[in-house]
């Protein structure tokens, strides 16, 4: 579904991504694991259109989409959940999704996602006329994943979606991104905590310092020893 050929990103001269390479099979989750500033959120940017590669080649479905503009891109069915959230804080939560479906026309396909979103994420619907702003960083993690949601995307990015989460709301985000999975998205997911992102992906990669380390299943990083001492503290 979505494959990365040997892309380079620049910020002026210095390179934060070098060359890497990954692929993304349609219904499956695949993670990027690794320290800050690896350039992980770089690559997700890249991705979404947000940053150009200086070279290399972004595919989508079999279509090159790295020169493209972002809202192409979304258009084609790449949605992302940013690192921090960024909802917006003074509109309410439904008029969030809303948002996340400005591209959109279908009227009737809109309300079906919502009444289906509102199963994943039931204190939004709760909830869905308080702005936004108001509510716990847990629940502004719902409603940006929410709102990626609502355009109707056949691949979501995930950049840290439990930064700054409680343990216990971070559980909660891992099993909503299970059951997104299970009903058939395919996701890829940036994550710190690499021990909940081996736990959910079927594909690893590991960056440091702009550069592919590592890269293989998840089950077999999880027990590489390596990887244990340096990302999983054992």
């Amino acid at each position: 579904m979505l494959s990365l050929n040997d892309i380079w990103v620049h910020y002026g001269p210095v390179a934060a991504v070098k060359g890497i390479s990954l692929e993304v099979e349609e219904n499956e989750i695949v993670t990027l694991i690794g320290a800050n500033g690896a350039g992980k959120t770089t690559t997700m940017r890249t991705i979404t259109g947000l940053h150009h590669p200086t070279s290399g080649e972004v595919r989508f479905c079999g279509e090159r989409i790295d020169r493209l503009d972002p809202e192409k891109i979304n258009a084609l069915g790449i949605a992302m959940v940013p690192e921090g959230r960024r909802v917006f804080p003074q509109m309410t939560v439904m008029e969030n999704l809303e948002m996340g479906a400005y591209l959109r026309s279908d009227t009737a396909g809109m309300k079906r996602d919502i009444e289906e979103i509102f199963g994943y994420f039931p204190i939004l619907e709760e909830r869905q006329k308080q702005l936004a702003g108001t509510m716990s960083g847990g629940q502004q993690q719902m409603v940006a994943m929410a709102r990626a949601l609502m355009s109707g995307p056949r691949l979501l990015l995930l950049d840290e979606p439990s930064l700054g989460l409680s343990p216990i709301m971070s559980q909660q985000i891992a099993k909503i991104i299970k059951a997104l999975h299970q009903a058939g998205r395919t996701i890829v997911l940036v994550e710190q905590n690499a021990r909940l992102a081996l736990l959910l992906a079927k594909h690893a990669y590991v960056m440091e310092t702009g550069s592919i380390a590592f890269h293989g299943l998840a089950e077999d990083l999880r027990d590489d020893p390596k990887i244990r001492e340096t990302y999983l503290g054992v």
